[in-house]
């Protein structure tokens, strides 16, 4: 058929790419042990969609996925979308990891082509395995005009998800994704329905640009606790990092046993994101908590404290400015 997209589908392991030893292995099994390749042609109906190629990238479980790693997909990703030919890249990948090496894409990838992740829930070989189903509709997405200029997206459970708010929320659910505001639209009968857009800056928006990153500063994630204390945050500025993500109770809040250690980490020139373990919600700087100003930290929005991480490392390739830092938490 005249007239049908090039979509090229990169493979980087994953459940998506696992196997089982019976059909009924949906939560034992091996993941990363199928080539992209495989996969694809193991899914004839992509071609009545798009003219689909397929390359390996790497082959992990996404439970490892490092910054290296996703440096490495964002700077390929970038490679593939600067071929004329090419009308979109679907990516798959892990469930564990996706929001994370998605989100990094959305802010580092400058290209109005359509991107999309895939994954799945249950390997190949399980009764029922959503993953066939989820890299039709990517494939179906990344190949359309409607996608065009929305940034990095996520297909999965039927549903097209901005990776700006999608997280996975469940250990082995198939609709594991959601997104706080919702889904952006759906994909019926091999037809992507957007129903709404994306207002924060993303990929060619995006101040932040793969071709000039080729490593990222350390930043961790300190997950706060009842009875928690400085230890981690100790250990973390040990190892050399830069800023430290507080997973804060509730509002991103900060005990009073760790004011002492937080304080100390700044004076010492680490950086402090206050952000919030519940998984959503918006935080904001002064108006809701005002120690923000006084002590200089830096609010995370309504991020997700692993994707805070990101943005602070990238926001450290660009600038030590707090006031600075602070615009691009309030931007993207």
């Amino acid at each position: 058929m005249a007239g049908k997209p090039t979509v090229v589908v990169i493979g980087t392991g994953g459940t998506i790419a696992g196997s089982g030893k019976s059909a009924t292995d949906t939560s034992t099994y091996a993941t990363a042990t199928v080539g992209v390749d495989q996969i694809v042609k193991a899914l004839p109906e992509l071609a009545q969609v798009a003219t689909v190629r397929s390359e390996q990238v790497f082959q992990v479980g996404s439970k490892s996925m490092n910054d290296e790693l996703m440096i490495r997909l964002a700077k390929r990703v970038d490679e593939v979308l600067k071929q004329d030919d090419v009308s979109g890249v679907v990516v798959t990948h892990g469930t564990d990891t996706l929001e994370e090496t998605a989100y990094f894409l959305n802010l580092t990838v400058h290209s109005t082509k359509p991107i999309v992740f895939a994954a799945s829930m249950r390997p190949s070989t399980a009764i029922s395995a959503d993953g066939p189903l989820n890299l039709f509709d990517a494939v179906v997405v990344a190949g359309s005009r409607e996608a065009v200029g929305k940034g990095v997206l996520v297909t999965v459970n039927d549903e097209i998800h901005t990776a700006r708010d999608v997280a996975k929320t469940n250990t082995f659910k198939t609709d594991t994704f959601k997104s706080p505001y919702g889904p952006l639209g759906y994909v019926v009968e091999g037809k992507p329905i957007f129903y709404r857009g994306v207002s924060r800056p993303n990929t060619v928006g995006s101040e932040f640009d793969i071709e000039r990153i080729d490593r990222l500063p350390r930043v961790d994630i300190a997950y706060s606790y009842s009875g928690s204390d400085g230890t981690s945050y100790a250990a973390f500025a040990a190892a050399g990092a830069k800023a430290i993500v507080n997973a804060g109770t509730g509002n991103g809040n900060v005990s009073d046993a760790l004011l002492a250690p937080l304080a100390d980490l700044r004076t010492r020139g680490v950086f402090v994101v206050r952000a919030s373990r519940t998984g959503s919600g918006a935080l904001y700087r002064g108006s809701s908590y005002k120690d923000d100003d006084k002590r200089g930290w830096i609010v995370a929005d309504d991020q997700t404290p692993p994707k805070a991480r990101l943005l602070m490392a990238l926001a450290l390739t660009k600038t030590q400015d707090l006031v600075e830092l602070r615009r691009m938490f309030e931007t993207y």
